[in-house]
């Protein structure tokens, strides 16, 4: 056990470090290779290969996620600020170049292939490093007035989803403005401007229903399911129906191996028909006991920037993982969004990795900075 008295950095940081959100992520992370271990290897043998390949890619993305997660922690909030600002604008520059180098898939260019690297997903990156750099700039326009830091923010949005829009990623688009909306109330920006962009946001899915064939197919099957062809969401559904409050029990699932996706989008499902609805729950309860944990941490902070950044990495955290459950449980038009830290991706591994390293670094206990002025007198 580290005392409270240790003076290496190591021991600094365990006794600064929230170790609620701490140990949730860390079980999460582990849960995450145990539920891979029923969904990955029906895939793997349908596709040919080992039968845990995934599991086996997943465990090693771990180890450097793991790395890449405790590093970042480590940062100071200004250390945080930088890193961000450097991986925003290495990724924004990878989401264009995948607009004319990338590999497509299902009809979008969202990956790009770096050598003995393998594919990457820019996008991912550019999530935590856009929060970020958002609420910096929020924090910045309600801190100094005579500073551009809100117009700052207004345009980091457009700049952010206009390459996505391209892709086509209309999911990491919603998520990505769901998230800047959010910080854009706890900024405390006035209820015209909230009205403004909810409008703004429903007048998107409207244009994009009407000019994007893939939108438009995906929110008339979920709102028909006799519109087109539904089989992934129905096997989805089927596997809760199969699974019951307690499951089937591991390598016991049959649904699974058909179907498609198992090991990253519906992963949930497959959760569902082998470990049952309990411990879906218990899972939504882990996500939920992060997000709430860090907002209770980020309303309490005096730095307008930490409440911020917090607040929007929770949210960003939170956000996704929902949007993937609504879609395994047909509350939602299908997207391609992975369940943090539970569904196989390197990309979604790492990116995710830094954004909650951001989280525990700004959550951090930091000693109250004195004014001394007020003694002079």
């Amino acid at each position: 056990m580290v005392s409270r008295a240790e003076p290496s950095l190591s021991g600094r940081w365990w006794w600064s470090i929230d170790r609620v959100i701490l140990s949730a992520l860390v079980a999460l992370m582990v849960s995450g290779v145990v539920l891979l271990m029923a969904g990955g290897p029906p895939v793997a043998e349908r596709l040919g290969l080992s039968t845990f390949h995934f599991v086996n890619r997943q465990a090693a993305y771990l180890v450097l996620a793991l790395a890449v997660f405790v590093g970042v922690s480590f940062l100071t909030p200004r250390q945080v600020r930088r890193l961000a600002l450097l991986i925003f604008t290495v990724s924004l520059a990878m989401v264009v170049a995948t607009l004319y180098l990338g590999v497509e898939v299902k009809g979008a260019r969202r990956w790009l292939t770096l050598g003995p690297i393998g594919s990457i997903q820019p996008s991912e990156f550019l999530k935590p490093a856009f929060v970020v750099l958002a609420a910096w700039a929020f924090a910045e326009g309600t801190r100094r007035p005579d500073l551009p830091g809100t117009w700052i923010a207004f345009l980091l949005l457009p700049a952010t989803i206009a390459p996505l829009v391209l892709q086509p990623d209309f999911g990491q688009t919603m998520l990505v403005t769901l998230v800047w909306a959010g910080l854009f109330f706890v900024a405390g920006l006035h209820w015209f401007w909230v009205l403004g962009l909810g409008g703004a946001g429903a007048v998107g899915i409207l244009i994009a229903y009407q000019l994007v064939p893939h939108v438009r197919a995906r929110i008339e099957r979920f709102m028909d399911k006799g519109s087109g062809d539904t089989f992934q969401i129905d096997t989805a559904l089927e596997s809760f129906a199969q699974g019951g409050w307690l499951g089937k029990g591991p390598g016991e699932g049959t649904v699974k191996r058909i179907l498609p996706d198992a090991h990253t989008d519906f992963i949930f499902a497959v959760t569902a028909e082998e470990f049952g609805i309990v411990v879906c729950i218990l899972l939504v309860m882990l996500f939920a006991l992060i997000v709430l944990r860090a907002l209770f941490v980020a309303q309490k902070a005096e730095d307008p920037f930490i409440r911020l950044a917090v607040t929007g990495l929770a949210l960003l955290f939170g956000i996704q993982a929902a949007i993937n459950m609504m879609v395994n449980l047909h509350m939602m038009p299908a997207k391609g969004m992975t369940l943090p830290f539970i569904s196989y991706g390197g990309s979604s591994l790492i990116s995710l990795a830094i954004g909650t390293g951001f989280m525990l670094a700004l959550t951090r206990k930091r000693p109250r900075a004195v004014d001394f002025g007020r003694f002079r007198n």
